[in-house]
């Protein structure tokens, strides 16, 4: 896996990033006919983790960070461990759903796809989900794009796979088309600001002492916000595929 650069923060990653709608984890859970293990891989504080165990009998959540797990979701059907996405500690040939949200463009990929092979059930279907840049109906966008742009220095080389949509991502499996949908909240601009302290780039410019480079984008982003909520959007993409060859129908 390459160095994360979330492998510290967990606390500002839970409280700031945006929450999967369940009707992802319905959406996934569709894919395969069986339902007894989904491992979630780079898991953070289990976002998606929890909304896969509505429809599993068990899910297990792996991350390297000690951060994003000690700030992760509980829930009964649940178990997190510490784990990187090329060496899961998963039996072989368990696992009916593979997933990886926000995360598959840190893995070693031929790596972690050999591991997905590996414990993969009959009939299983790995899915590699990412959402892009937020969206929103008000003039806070463009100085909160001014911000992005100006945060080049700090966006590491992996972003340009998220931007893309994992589109140039080698993906050696059976494809499903499978529609993503979208990411969406009504939001204060305090709640957006949150998100956006979590960008790994915006940490990087702060750690770096730019602080006033980020607080003059955010003030403006806050003062053309205004007090209410704005509903923000952030589109879903999945590239899902059956690990082997796919069942009959």
């Amino acid at each position: 896996m390459t160095a994360n650069p979330f492998d510290q923060g967990g606390a500002r990653y839970a409280a700031g990033r945006p929450i999967y709608p369940p009707k992802l984890a319905f959406t996934l859970e569709g894919l395969v006919s069986t339902h007894k293990l989904a491992v979630d891989v780079g898991c953070g504080t289990g976002q998606l983790s929890v909304l896969l165990a509505e429809y599993f009998d068990e899910v297990r959540a792996f991350d390297p960070s000690d951060s994003q797990l000690a700030h992760a979701r509980a829930h009964p059907k649940v178990s997190y461990a510490k784990s990187p996405a090329e060496a899961l500690p998963v039996a072989s040939g368990s696992a009916n759903l593979i997933t990886a949200a926000q995360a598959a463009h840190w893995f070693d990929r031929p790596r972690f796809y050999a591991e997905v092979r590996r414990i993969a059930a009959p009939g299983a279907v790995l899915a590699l989900i990412t959402y892009n840049n937020a969206e929103a109906d008000t003039p806070a966008m463009k100085p909160i794009g001014q911000l992005y742009h100006a945060l080049d220095p700090w966006w590491r080389p992996e972003r340009e796979d998220v931007e893309t949509a994992y589109a140039r991502f080698d993906f050696p499996f059976d494809e499903i088309t499978v529609k993503g949908g979208a990411i969406v909240h009504d939001w204060t601009f305090d709640e957006m600001a949150a998100y956006l302290e979590s960008w790994s780039a915006l940490r990087g410019a702060r750690a770096a002492g730019e602080d006033t480079l980020v607080d003059g984008y955010l003030d403006q982003a806050r003062d053309a916000w205004g007090e209410g909520e704005v509903r923000v959007r952030w589109p879903i993409t999945v590239r899902a595929g059956f690990v082997h060859t796919p069942p009959k129908r």
